[in-house]
């Protein structure tokens, strides 16, 4: 993918071809252009005065918390190593930006700033000055640059109708209806079961606010579709995508791990009970499990209400033309970026202390032989973090808990994290770090890794 990295795996393997190395090379993680973040940065920091300061009177400190709030969140992705801005990831992604906008002439106003991100979760989105994302744990569930394009064309679709204006507009209107401060007044003054009562007005709020944003989401998907298929890319990328995002809360990188071979050890042999369900707790889980509609689970997935995007979608998207492109701008970067991803992501759990995905990833890297160097490096840092966490009883802090949305695996990994006592998490990298020992010896960062877990285990 990268020159740097291809001069470097040329010079590696000549250095190293005596050698029978197992292990493969470390990954080299992408570089990202600070002077864009910046330029990025001014830039929203220019449109949120400009919106502030055209601001009308009435409602204007309201709206303002709110474009304030906004921006703290834009400055803090634009300050932190979340967003990738390494110069081939990006010019990729403008590259296909360039093909929407070229042919779809209504968008060229828009002041776009379009970038990719490290985070793990599997979504795209607006945050609607300008900014917009497109996940990394998005990315690496796609199948094409026709799907990556749909992606895109929605969430300009998002930004181009305003979407996120009108929802804020909505919230202002409706949090300053008189009936509704008519009821929250008279709430006020009664003593019993006010919390229960202002419980159910929110929720009313939030069902209706709910009901508009899936209906952006079919709108923006409408309006995706006139400016895609102008690109030349296949249209039915569209419905291949929501499909996915269907099922993506249940999809994993690799295929599912295996934790007893995982954490196997000939000196310590691997504790069922590390894993066994409690049947007690987890009746209570099925049973309110069982006890929520279809509708209810829908809507707690990432994507709700796919099936029916794609009922709405389904005729235009036939009528739409032959377009069969699933790749016009870099077939092979694209797949390349996937894969990186995967390791980008891995990382960055690491640094934003998200400790269980973190060893999560590592290890289905390391059990699918993908950047396996790394993946021991990262498992037994990981593992060693964990001790130190749980030593100062603040592991609940970096780690997930068990949830029906999870992959199966995760959540086993989830309830061995919830059970490992301090004795067993030492033992456990202990020998986990002397499993690599000859193979990762010359590898940056290891054997202070490995003689941190010998000490713990002593």
């Amino acid at each position: 993918m990268n020159p740097v990295k291809s001069t470097f795996l040329f010079l590696f393997i000549i250095a190293t071809c005596s050698t029978n190395a197992q292990l493969q090379l470390p990954y080299l993680f992408e570089k990202d252009d600070s002077l864009l973040k910046k330029k990025y940065f001014e830039q929203a920091s220019q449109k949120q005065n400009t919106l502030i300061a055209s601001l009308d009177k009435k409602y204007k400190d309201e709206y303002k918390k709110i474009y304030v709030k906004r921006f703290e969140q834009i400055s803090e992705l634009y300050k932190s190593r979340r967003v990738i801005t390494e110069p081939e990831a990006h010019d990729y992604l403008q590259a296909i930006l360039k093909k929407i906008i070229d042919v779809n002439p209504e968008l060229k106003a828009l002041d776009i700033r379009l970038t990719f991100s490290r985070d793990w979760w599997p979504n795209a989105y607006s945050m609607s000055e300008g900014t917009l994302i497109v996940n990394a744990g998005l990315v690496v569930y796609l199948h094409n640059e026709a799907e990556l394009a749909f992606v895109l064309c929605h969430e300009l679709s998002h930004y181009y109708l305003d979407h996120s204006g009108q929802a804020i507009k909505k919230y202002i209107d409706a949090t300053n209806n008189e009936d509704l401060q008519k009821e929250l007044k008279r709430l006020s003054k009664e003593e019993f079961r006010v919390n229960e009562q202002l419980s159910k007005l929110s929720q009313s709020l939030i069902f209706d606010s709910r009901k508009h944003s899936r209906s952006n989401e079919a709108e923006a998907d409408m309006q995706a579709l006139q400016f895609m298929k102008k690109t030349g890319y296949d249209c039915q990328a569209i419905i291949t995508t929501l499909k996915m995002f269907d099922k993506v809360d249940e999809l994993s990188f690799f295929k599912p791990l295996d934790i007893e071979a995982v954490f196997n050890f000939k000196e310590y042999p691997f504790k069922k009970k590390w894993i066994q369900k409690e049947s007690s707790i987890f009746g209570q889980l099925d049973e309110s499990e069982s006890s929520v509609g279809p509708n209810e689970k829908d809507s707690l997935k990432t994507h709700p209400d796919c099936t029916m995007r794609i009922a709405l979608v389904r005729d235009s998207i036939n009528a739409s033309g032959k377009n069969k492109n699933l790749f016009i701008v870099n077939k092979i970067l694209f797949n390349q970026l996937k894969k990186d991803f995967i390791n980008e992501i891995t990382e960055e759990c690491f640094k934003e202390n998200n400790l269980s995905r973190n060893l999560y990833y590592s290890l289905q890297l390391l059990e699918q032989k993908e950047n396996t160097s790394m993946a021991v490096f990262s498992g037994a840092r990981c593992l060693n973090m964990i001790y130190e966490k749980q030593q100062q009883h603040k592991l609940g802090l970096a780690i997930d808990t068990e949830n029906k949305n999870y992959p199966e695996d995760y959540n086993l990994l989830l309830r061995m994290l919830a059970r490992w006592r301090l004795d067993e998490i030492a033992a456990i990298n202990n020998n986990f770090c002397k499993q690599y020992r000859d193979e990762m010896k010359d590898y940056p960062g290891f054997a202070e890794e490995a003689s941190k877990a010998s000490r713990f285990n002593n």
